[in-house]
């Protein structure tokens, strides 16, 4: 009569973690895999320890990179009733909880913390490769994959078309923003309870320096943008924009670029600039201009 195999039963955690085309991933280390093999960044939630926990020491023991999880996550039960672990033969069943992760942009390259652990090298691979089978992955990788969905936010954003002697005030979208490098006009988000002729006159202010008086509204426009947020997080944003006219109060002074936001420049524009395409602009843009003059590209 053959013995019974010993029972193991182990919680885990992991993170999916996009950017740009690319997921996080951590190589087995050879004492858990042979040949080249690849895995979601994450391992044991150890005793009394909330898995987000878990997620967030393991990412960083594996990959060196500080990392923020979800709220939630999907489970992935594997059962092997006869394999081995750690030189004995066992009857094993995993569960693995996997949520969405997302670090900074700004983020260093990932970079094995843990010393003699199970990681041997962490790095970020296209994700192409992993779906095509170029990069070899345990099945967990491309099974969470197959059930991740991208964040989606939608966003209520005031924006103000504010003009002077042909030109018109802009505000350079920083690298922490959607359409890095591109001009928009002064504005942003609408904070809960806040009247979005408020938000103007508060955005304007931190963005370039300037007080306005706020009109109404010239147009509604949006946009659905798939990319890394400013938080790092993979996100499908659809920015829903309210745009005003507004006219400067008293005589304007030197702009001034706020500090650490998604802005990192502001400069009165010449619309003929815009026209051209000299000056590169976010759809936002031309589309106040079109509702300035009536519709009229």
């Amino acid at each position: 009569m053959s013995r019974r195999s010993e029972r193991v039963q182990r919680v885990a955690a992991y993170a999916v973690i996009l950017r740009e085309g690319q997921i996080l991933l951590s190589r087995l280390s050879p004492k858990l895999a042979r040949s080249e093999t690849w895995t979601l960044p994450g391992g044991g939630v150890e005793h009394g320890e909330d898995p987000r926990e878990a997620v967030v020491r393991e990412v960083y023991e594996e990959t060196g990179l500080p990392v923020t999880v979800g709220e939630t996550a999907h489970t992935f039960s594997l059962y092997l009733p006869d394999t081995w672990r750690q030189g004995r033969r066992v009857n094993a069943h995993s569960i693995r909880l996997v949520y969405d992760g997302w670090v900074p942009v700004d983020a260093p390259e990932p970079h094995v913390v843990e010393v003699d652990g199970s990681t041997a090298e962490a790095a970020w691979q296209p994700l192409a490769d992993v779906l095509d089978g170029t990069v070899p992955t345990v099945s967990l990788v491309r099974e969470a994959l197959s059930a991740h969905e991208t964040f989606r936010l939608q966003r209520v954003a005031a924006y103000a078309l504010v003009e002077r002697e042909g030109a018109v005030l802009l505000a350079r979208v920083s690298p922490r923003g959607f359409h890095t490098g591109l001009w928009s006009l002064p504005g942003g988000g609408i904070d809960h309870g806040e009247p979005p002729r408020d938000a103007v006159v508060r955005e304007v202010r931190e963005e370039a320096g300037v007080e306005v008086e706020v009109g109404e509204v010239l147009t509604v426009d949006d946009e659905r943008i798939r990319g890394t947020a400013p938080s790092g997080r993979d996100e499908e944003l659809h920015a829903v924009g309210l745009v005003f006219t507004a006219t400067v109060v008293g005589e304007p002074g030197p702009l001034v670029t706020e500090v650490g936001g998604t802005t990192d420049a502001v400069a009165w524009v010449p619309v003929s600039e815009i026209e051209s395409g000299a000056v590169p602009v976010v759809p936002l843009v031309r589309s106040a201009l079109r509702a300035r003059n009536g519709g009229l590209s």
